[in-house]
């Protein structure tokens, strides 16, 4: 049976509209706050690697609060927070790093989108490229 907290994510580039975001002050200023740290300036997006791990990401934005994230300025959206550590590979032991999946509510959001914020770039400190596999394991 799969462990309902922890699921896998493959890597895929974007856009890149997450890093406008990112480097907002307000939204930096609120990261920190919430977070306990500055978040390197943009996003790493990961896609559910099967139906047992879009499954678990489905219940975990349904069953799990996560913290709000409120804009303070016209223009942008609210989102939600939720914490993880991040770990390289498939079901990973090994080094972990803290993160957070930052979760626009916007309508008609991709469901098999996820934005990962972390301290750190997390394809430079772990090694990882597009197509790699991530661990993501839920905190809260």
């Amino acid at each position: 049976m799969a462990d309902l907290n922890r699921m896998t994510g493959t890597i895929f580039s974007d856009l890149g509209h997450a890093s406008t975001f990112m480097a907002l002050d307000w939204v930096q200023d609120c990261l920190k706050q919430s977070l306990g740290y500055n978040p390197f300036p943009a996003t790493l997006n990961v896609r559910p690697k099967g139906a047992v791990d879009a499954a678990i990401w489905q219940r975990a934005q349904t069953e799990l609060a996560g913290v709000p994230l409120a804009p303070t300025d016209g223009g942008y959206c609210s989102a939600r927070l939720f914490r993880i550590e991040i770990r390289r590979g498939e079901n990973a032991g090994g080094e972990s790093v803290a993160g957070a999946i930052l979760l626009p509510e916007v309508k008609d959001y991709p469901k098999d989108k996820i934005e990962i914020v972390a301290p750190v770039r997390l394809k430079d400190h772990l090694d990882v490229h597009d197509g790699d596999a991530l661990t993501l394991e839920f905190l809260n």
